[in-house]
Formats: C-alpha cells, sequence, structure tokens
C-alpha cells in the first residue's frame, strides 16, 4: 500500500485502549495487547478477530499452584442493532503445569479451555471536545488544556462465564460478569482507560478487579501502554504491571507485543505475549435519501438506493415525469385555442 495514502486515512493509531471520537474509525480499533478495554464499539458492520499468543511462569508456592501456562487467547468482536453497542465472545485455551508442594515437589501437565466469555457493552455517554484547529484569534485559546478532557466517556459491560472450561479452572456453574469501562482522552495522542470489574458473582470464586491503561501515540503506526491490573481475591490479591508496543501494518490489521511481571499473592513472575488483531470491514455509512420535496423516502432498500440500476431508474422516473408535465401543457394550450 502506498504510504502516501495510508498516511490520509490514519488519524491515529490505537493500541489496546483506542483514541476515538466516533464508534467506526478508519484504522482498526484493537483491545490488545492490553487486558482492558475501551468503552468504544468496534463500529456496524465490522467483524474484529483478536489474538494473543502468551506464556505465563511463575514460582512454586505451597500446596496446589499453576507455575506455567502456555496457551492462545481469541475474541471476536462486533457491533449490532445500534452503533454504541457491541457484542463480544472471548476464550482462551491453554496447557498449565500444575504443581504440588510439601515436603516434596511434583507436578503434572493438562490442558484445555481456561475461559469462555460471552458479553456485550454499551456506550453511555461520549465525550466531546472543542475543536481548536477552528481558533484563530488567540494562541494562548488554541492551546489551552480543554477541562472537557477531565470528563470520561463510559461504558457499562455485561458478560456470562461459562463452565465449559478444564477441570482446574472450573467455578461450578455459569457467572455473571459486570464491569464500568471509562476512558480519558487528555490530548490527541494520550488517553488513559480505567475498567472495574466484578467477576465470577455468585461462586465461591467471586473477584473484584480494577484496570488503568496509560496509552501514548508517537506515529501514525507506532504506539506504547504502560499498565496495572490489580485483582482480588477471597485468599490472595494478583498484581501486573505490563508495558506493550503495537504496530500498524496496515488499517485493518495491527501486530502487538507486551511483557508483564506479576505478584501473585507469594509467587512471583512474568508474562510475554505476541498478537495479531485483524477485522473485516463492511462498514457503510447510513444516509437518507430525500424526494424532491425534502422529504424523507422510507421503506427503501439501501442496496437499490445505492446501485447503478437504482440511479437508472430514478434518472428514467424523472425523465418520464418531466414528459408528462410537457404533454398536459400542450394539452392545455390546445385546450385554450380551441376555445
Amino acid at each position: 500500500m502506498n504510504m502516501n495514502k495510508l498516511h490520509l486515512f490514519i488519524v491515529s493509531f490505537f493500541i489496546g485502549s483506542t483514541m476515538i471520537f466516533a464508534q467506526y474509525t478508519d484504522v482498526i480499533n484493537s483491545n490488545k495487547p492490553g487486558f482492558s478495554e475501551s468503552p468504544y464499539s468496534v463500529g456496524s458492520g465490522i467483524y474484529q478477530f483478536e489474538s494473543t499468543v502468551f506464556l505465563r511462569k511463575n514460582t512454586i508456592t505451597p500446596t496446589f499452584s499453576k507455575p506455567e501456562s502456555l496457551g492462545i487467547d481469541l475474541m471476536f468482536r462486533t457491533s449490532l442493532f445500534s452503533e454504541k453497542l457491541e457484542l463480544n465472545a472471548q476464550l482462551a485455551y491453554q496447557q498449565d503445569k500444575v504443581a504440588f508442594k510439601n515436603i516434596f515437589s511434583s507436578h503434572y501437565f493438562t490442558s484445555g479451555l481456561s475461559s469462555m466469555t460471552i458479553g456485550a457493552k454499551y456506550l453511555f455517554y461520549q465525550q466531546k471536545y472543542a475543536d481548536k484547529s477552528k481558533e484563530v484569534r488567540s494562541w494562548k485559546r488554541r492551546n489551552a488544556f480543554d477541562v472537557k478532557r477531565l470528563i470520561p466517556s463510559v461504558a457499562l459491560y455485561l458478560g456470562m462465564n461459562t463452565d465449559f472450561v478444564n477441570d482446574i479452572h472450573k467455578t461450578g456453574s455459569i457467572t455473571p460478569k459486570v464491569g464500568v469501562l471509562l476512558q480519558h482522552n487528555l490530548t490527541n495522542d494520550f488517553n488513559v482507560i480505567t475498567n472495574f470489574y466484578y467477576d465470577n458473582i455468585g461462586s465461591e470464586f467471586t473477584e473484584y478487579s480494577y484496570i488503568v491503561t496509560a496509552t501514548q501515540n508517537f506515529s501514525n503506526r507506532w504506539s506504547a501502554f504502560f499498565e496495572n491490573q490489580t485483582v482480588f481475591q477471597k485468599y490472595q490479591n494478583n498484581i501486573n504491571l505490563g508495558l506493550g508496543l503495537a504496530y500498524l501494518y496496515s488499517r485493518n490489521l495491527q501486530i502487538n507485543a507486551s511483557g508483564r511481571v506479576l505478584f501473585e499473592g507469594e509467587s512471583k513472575g512474568f508474562y510475554a505475549s505476541l498478537g495479531v488483531s485483524y477485522r473485516i470491514n463492511r462498514h457503510r455509512d447510513s444516509y437518507k435519501e430525500l424526494n424532491d420535496n425534502g422529504q424523507e423516502i422510507k421503506n427503501t432498500s439501501p442496496r437499490k438506493r445505492g446501485s447503478f440500476f437504482g440511479r437508472f431508474l430514478n434518472i428514467f422516473k424523472k425523465k418520464q415525469k418531466g414528459i408528462r408535465k410537457k404533454r398536459s401543457g400542450i394539452k392545455g394550450l390546445f385546450g385554450k385555442k380551441k376555445s
């Protein structure tokens, strides 16, 4: 793809959390490689796939623990019914090393689904900002900080964790997951996303968590993030600190990588990932067709409105309508002469 053409339609580049001022964007809007989720949907007509291969290693702790995991995380996102509503499904398949440590240490390996969640999010509030480019009278006003940027866009997340997972990851039943998703676009190139989750509700594995992700865009293609996730569980708290990079290969393809340090109870370790996000773009901008009186034409198929034959038939009908008007005028003129 020609670099000059690519730069024309790339307004900004996003990683994990994306800086967007509308639901649909010309370039892919991926949540990866971060764990946080933007309140914005991918937009109508978008079918997006986000994949990550990951390796997680921790120190072995007394009794039972999972010191090592190798797997793949997959997520599908699309928008239906409304630009503000996104439906998504996420699952992870991994091989786990299960260790037992008492006087002696032993371990075994098992593999299967570790999670499978179906969810949806809805954007309740989208913050809008002043267009400073139109301010030409005052340099100070043009470069002043817009206090509206301190007010975030807000979405609500609702999901269900299925129990079709490996035995070591089972919670015993299908459990709900709810969350609040916030995004502050502090500048055109820097944003902060904050997520709050209440997960595995009603089970013995209920947990509360928050994620804070700061993202900086360096160019139309490169971006980086820093992230903190803290999970509060019944018997221990887990914390991870992560850094990541993403590269925009094309407007529909993103490549990303991340690394994290883990503090899970008494255990310490690291997490590394490499991922690819790809979207199928079938988005069409909505529009209204008006008749000769400026009124909206309803119950008309979009395909017929936009097709070549539809336009040709409209032109033909207008010509026929003009011919009928001319004929009626000629008949009226002859009538006057006859009288």
